[in-house]
């Protein structure tokens, strides 16, 4: 036989410590796992990418029409009535934020704290509204409510 440096030692059983448990292959894999140097990059990349919406200041008359129909809703509770309600949902990481639009029938309007609430459970401030329209339940359409002027 032709010699070779590791001869003495080539034939010999794998050493299994008695202090130490053997490693998992998965364990052993990940140690030659590629490295994320730069982890969680990507994910702020995307955020930084991701849009919102600026809240759309509304004028004296925009408000005086939703509180008139919030007043005609109030008056109502009793019945109800069908709205749908368009309010502005503040971005928790960074400014601005999204227009969302719920539908369904109001359960009650609370002055102490400015909330409204519908049947399904859903609430919404009222400080975040931008648009309230009353719907038809049977149909769904929107309408405009009592305002001659929208």
């Amino acid at each position: 036989m032709q010699d070779f440096p590791y001869n003495d030692i080539i034939d010999l059983p794998h050493h299994v410590s008695r202090n130490h448990p053997q490693m998992s292959l998965r364990d052993r894999a990940a140690q030659f796992s590629p490295f994320a140097a730069l982890d969680g990059h990507s994910d702020a990349i995307r955020e930084t990418a991701r849009q919102t919406e600026h809240r759309r200041e509304m004028d004296e008359q925009e408000l005086s029409r939703l509180n008139r129909r919030l007043m005609e809703i109030a008056a109502r509770l009793d019945e109800h009535p069908q709205v749908s309600i368009t309010y502005f949902v503040p971005d928790g990481r960074k400014p601005g934020g999204e227009y969302r639009t719920v539908s369904g029938a109001v359960k009650s309007i609370s002055s102490i704290s400015r909330t409204i609430t519908l049947m399904d459970g859903w609430t919404v401030s009222l400080d975040e509204i931008s648009a309230l329209e009353e719907t038809d339940s049977k149909s769904g359409q929107t309408g405009k409510g009592n305002d001659d002027n929208d």
